[in-house]
């Protein structure tokens, strides 16, 4: 049994049967793929996939046991290169996050800062997606965690550890009539064409149920993945932007004004997401305590190896 096998069933399984897609994502071919799949299945002399012809159909039932196993020795042989990594250098290495990019623009630039002056020899690389492509990625062991607001929770696969809190402005060019609105009121931001975040970010979600709440049915005229889009059509003139509060300055954003709504929608929480029984490196630890100081180590570590009662909420 040996270690390629063991990926391509993992990867095979990871999208949606396509052997073609699996060849792709560990850079060999179909007809490789398929040949360390059957040696697989003849060594443990089970068939891991029902097929119909050449094509695969679903997992068996043995499949999806041994899969589940699979995935556990990828687990640890990745951990075992990354204990291997540590103890032959402590302070060579790299570091990848997986983020969004309200986070990687605005969240993360001093913790980043902060820990090249600490490891100036460590590679930090930043992945930027949305929140469904990041988690992924971690996932997948593409990065060793995600920063997000959304669906971090939703991921079985994931611990999901609190950040911080924050909540949204509503962002009109400097002039506009909603500035001179007091209070504000989703009543007065409703009258207007609305800029926003993409169907992809869940936090639209709490926005939109706001104005539901109020039976209102804002007009969304543009969503856009980043808070940038969004200022910018702001300042053409579009719409009203309704995005994370903090990703607007006033020094930045000359033209432009942000009016306090977390008053009008919920707060949302941002959260770390590591994989369940990840090794991490001593140095992911720190920059983790560097971004979110009230996650140490000492509680870190812990919920990611699933010691009993290590849970943590803000």
């Amino acid at each position: 049994m040996k270690i390629q096998q063991l990926r391509s069933l993992s990867e095979v399984a990871r999208r949606n049967l396509s052997v073609s897609a699996a060849a792709e994502a560990l850079f060999t071919s179909q007809p490789g793929i398929s040949k360390q799949i059957k040696a697989l299945e003849e060594e443990l002399g089970i068939e891991l996939f029902a097929r119909h012809g050449k094509r695969l159909t679903a997992l068996t039932e043995p499949g999806r046991a041994v899969l589940a196993i699979a995935e556990r020795i990828l687990a640890e042989a990745a951990n075992m290169k990354r204990a291997g990594e540590e103890f032959a250098n402590e302070k060579l290495g790299s570091l990848t996050i997986a983020t969004t990019h309200t986070q990687a623009r605005y969240a993360l630039p001093k913790a980043v800062a902060a820990f090249k002056r600490r490891y100036p020899d460590v590679q930090i690389v930043i992945h930027q997606g949305n929140p469904t492509q990041i988690c992924e990625m971690v996932v997948r062991g593409e990065a060793e965690f995600a920063v997000a607001t959304e669906q971090i929770a939703l991921y079985p696969e994931l611990v999901s550890l609190p950040c911080y809190q924050w909540n949204r402005c509503v962002v009109v060019p400097a002039r506009h009539a909603l500035a001179k609105v007091q209070p504000l009121t989703l009543e007065a931001v409703a009258k207007y064409p609305i800029v926003t975040y993409d169907f992809a970010f869940a936090n639209r979600s709490l926005v939109e149920k706001a104005f539901e709440q109020r039976g209102l049915k804002p007009k969304v005229v543009l969503t856009a993945l980043d808070a940038d889009v969004i200022k910018t059509y702001v300042e053409l003139g579009l719409g009203v932007g309704i995005m994370a509060g903090m990703a607007f300055n006033a020094k930045r954003d000359q033209g432009l004004k942000a009016l306090d709504a977390s008053h009008l929608f919920e707060s949302s929480t941002t959260r770390l997401g590591i994989k369940r029984g990840a090794y991490l490196r001593r140095y992911a630890y720190e920059f983790i305590e560097l971004f979110v100081p009230h996650l140490p180590r000492s509680i870190v570590e812990p919920t990611v190896m699933g010691a009993e009662g290590s849970r943590y909420e803000l």
